[in-house]
């Protein structure tokens, strides 16, 4: 089993609010990339073929361990991929670590949501909101996004690629020339309403935390956004002004 990190943040269990759903998300999710990248010597050890079907366990403390499944019926919470550990031995080690990635992202998402029955629709769209704003474990793993941002051109000084601002224009959307396109902003999710992107609404990006918002939640309309160089959304505002 790998170490436990210590928690960030108290969470009553069964967490039931959004935020305590995303934290414990966050926590599993964390345990699972340890296992995956740092301690990964230690989880390829411990997924012998030879054994019987074996998962991979995220846990609410940050730990992580390989052990076999839960014998009760139903089980307490949605299980992870079985036998993870059979095919050791039959794949390319990289090929094999990003498939129980793959496996790991689902049974991540499985629990969160199995958790998150009793939100309302607005909450549950949030709490997806928070998760995507996080990479998975596929693309930590697989190295999947550090590929699309290589790919990705226009680029600020900073290395980093400039948020792109959506303006109506007689009811056609246009973007100013950041050099990026609708496809990149297919699941974005507004950080205020957790409404789906679409291209015929005002969108403005926060330079800071790099979320995305409708311009009417943030009361920033075209003409304004115009003569902002670099804008800050209003959560990291306050987080600003109270330091």
């Amino acid at each position: 089993m790998g170490d436990a990190a210590s928690g960030r943040g108290h969470v009553v269990y069964p967490p039931r609010s959004a935020e305590d759903i995303f934290k414990d998300y966050r926590a599993r999710r964390s345990a699972i990339l340890r296992a995956l990248t740092h301690d990964v010597e230690d989880f390829y050890a411990q997924c012998d073929p030879e054994k019987e079907n074996l998962c991979l366990y995220g846990y609410a403390n940050e730990a992580w361990e390989v052990a076999l499944p839960a014998e009760e019926v139903p089980t307490e919470l949605p299980e992870p991929a079985l036998g993870i550990n059979f095919a050791r031995d039959g794949m390319n080690r990289r090929d094999w670590l990003t498939l129980v990635a793959v496996h790991s992202d689902s049974w991540l998402l499985s629990v969160a949501f199995y958790y998150a029955a009793r939100l309302n629709r607005n909450d549950r769209k949030r709490l997806f909101g928070m998760i995507n704003e996080l990479q998975t474990v596929f693309e930590v793993v697989s190295g999947a996004r550090q590929q699309q941002s290589k790919e990705r051109p226009s680029m600020d000084n900073g290395g980093r690629a400039k948020p792109s601002v959506k303006i109506e224009n007689n009811g056609k959307a246009s973007e100013e020339a950041y050099g990026e396109d609708d496809s990149d902003h297919g699941e974005t999710l507004c950080g205020t309403c957790g409404g789906i992107y679409s291209a015929d609404e005002f969108w403005i990006g926060c330079d800071i935390c790099e979320r995305w918002y409708h311009g009417k939640c943030v009361k920033i309309t075209p003409a304004k956004a115009e003569s902002i160089k670099h804008y800050k959304c209003p959560s990291c505002s306050n987080k600003r002004a109270r330091q």
